[in-house]
């Protein structure tokens, strides 16, 4: 396995960042979407989701496994596609999904917040704290994996 560069994001720093954004996202925030949404479908597509991410974890694990790096999925769909603009493609998709993913995950952020003080999701102040949740987590990325690598856990 070869070194990684000065000041990457170690195996700790990415457990707890991977956790972070798997518990924040995934539990707190979507689920109750999703339980909204699907109604008494609900514990059948938590099944199916269950399932897909197990398939998901595995593939990523095979993968890393086989080829070591710190691409992460860039460096999978390097390794299934080559250089081409099918990998371009699903590495602009995966940056929207990523986008996606944090707009509703602050929209979320907002929502329960405002419920903290009486407010609903129709008030002012939802996007407000969404954009600024946001503007958080760009300076936080701003201040490089250090500072993410020591965070508590």
């Amino acid at each position: 396995m070869t070194e990684y560069k000065k000041n990457s994001l170690t195996l700790k720093g990415a457990i707890a960042l991977g956790t972070g954004v798997m518990i924040g996202a995934g539990i707190f925030t979507l689920l109750g979407q999703v339980a909204e949404l699907s109604g008494t479908w609900f514990p059948y597509i938590f099944i199916a989701g269950a399932i897909v991410s197990g398939f998901s974890a595995y593939s990523y694990v095979k993968a890393s496994n086989a080829y070591p790096s710190a691409g992460g999925i860039a460096m999978i769909l390097m390794k299934a596609y080559g250089k081409t603009t099918i990998t371009a493609a699903a590495a602009v998709l995966m940056a929207l999904s990523m986008i996606i993913n944090e707009s509703l995950v602050a929209r979320t952020f907002g929502s329960y917040t405002m419920q903290l003080f009486g407010g609903g999701d129709g008030s002012f102040w939802v996007p407000v704290l969404g954009v600024g949740l946001l503007i958080l987590a760009y300076l936080i990325n701003l201040s490089g994996n250090k500072v993410i690598g020591k965070s508590p856990n």
